[in-house]
């Protein structure tokens, strides 16, 4: 089961799955996620994690947990929506899978779990101090997840990651309204958008904007597919994450691109002007975000395949180009 399937990263490990001859069932209520963001040949149901005992069986042979609201900036608007879905929906399919006897999940959790770091790349020992009701939710459900391992012998594996970008074949960024930066920037060289805002020009970076570690879309769907082979067998570092064990690993590519340098990637890799307008810094927002993935090579045998920040930007403006194409 693929809860939040329906959704960007979701959609694009199902169809990972789909591709190496798993059978996927998509669990989504479509509030952020598009029905046809779920990939051919899985099964579909439209519902809550909340009521996920409606769906969940002994047949499923593990849980991937994607279904959750992301917002930083609405998390600290609506503080509560984030704790009511995020960590209660999140309770409510933990007990589902204990009723069912599925004893395998692998976690979306985040990078924001850290807060503003004190050490750069961070390391999965780095201390915990979010910033945003979003990075606190998440954390709490990392929390959660150790307690049921620990106590009921779930097999989990938390992924925190940092900026996603990118796109794969049909699977991409159809957020509406659209909040991530890289597709923004695009919106603006399709012209459907003015200017791109950037939040602040002055962090302690060296251009002054803020610093994420952006990792393709595809390479954080293989390292959820290596997790899941971790508790069950499969290929990768197989058998690394026994019953009744937690691990907790960073996914990233350990080099962290300012504001600044995306957009600037962008004009070169469409060939289009870039307007800027400087605003307020967001709240909640670290000024800078970069992963040690050490963790994640070592149990999981995983290393990002495609590094380079204009091969994501490129993938990304050729699935953005092909969603324009549809809409017109």
């Amino acid at each position: 089961m693929v809860t939040g399937g329906a959704g960007y990263v979701g959609s694009v490990v199902a169809a990972h799955l789909l591709e190496r001859g798993d059978e996927v069932v998509v669990l989504d209520d479509l509030s952020t996620g598009f029905r046809e963001g779920v990939p051919a040949g899985a099964g579909f149901v439209e519902g809550r994690i909340q009521d996920a005992a409606r769906w969940l069986d002994p047949s499923f042979d593990g849980v991937l947990h994607f279904a959750a609201f992301s917002q930083v900036g609405e998390s600290v608007a609506k503080p509560e929506k984030y704790w009511e879905n995020n960590v209660g929906g999140t309770m409510a399919l933990l007990a589902a899978m204990r009723a069912a006897g599925v004893r395998k999940l692998v976690f979306s959790s985040t990078a924001a779990t850290y807060g503003e770091p004190e050490t750069v790349p961070i390391t999965e020992s780095a201390p915990t101090a979010p910033t945003s009701p979003y990075g606190a939710s998440k954390l709490a459900v990392d929390h959660m997840i150790g307690g049921e391992c620990a106590a009921h012998g779930l097999a989990a594996v938390s992924l925190r990651y940092f900026n996603v970008a990118g796109a794969y074949g049909e699977q991409g960024e159809r957020h509406d309204p659209e909040s991530h930066l890289i597709p923004l920037v695009l919106q603006v060289a399709q012209g459907r958008r003015e200017a791109i805002s950037v939040y602040g020009e002055d962090y302690p970076t060296p251009d002054g904007t803020c610093v994420r570690d952006y990792i393709h879309v595809a390479d954080l769907a293989e390292a959820h597919l290596l997790a899941l082979d971790a508790m069950t067998g499969g290929s990768g570092a197989a058998g690394s994450v026994p019953p009744g064990e937690h691990l907790v690993c960073n996914l990233g590519n350990g080099n962290g691109f300012s504001v600044r340098e995306v957009v600037e990637t962008v004009r070169k890799v469409t060939g289009h002007p870039i307007p800027e307008i400087t605003a307020e810094r967001r709240p909640g927002d670290p000024a800078v975000l970069v992963a040690s993935a050490d963790a994640a090579r070592e149990r999981l045998g995983w290393t990002p395949s495609r590094p380079d920040l204009a091969d994501v930007v490129a993938d990304a403006w050729t699935f953005a180009q092909q969603r324009e194409g549809v809409r017109a």
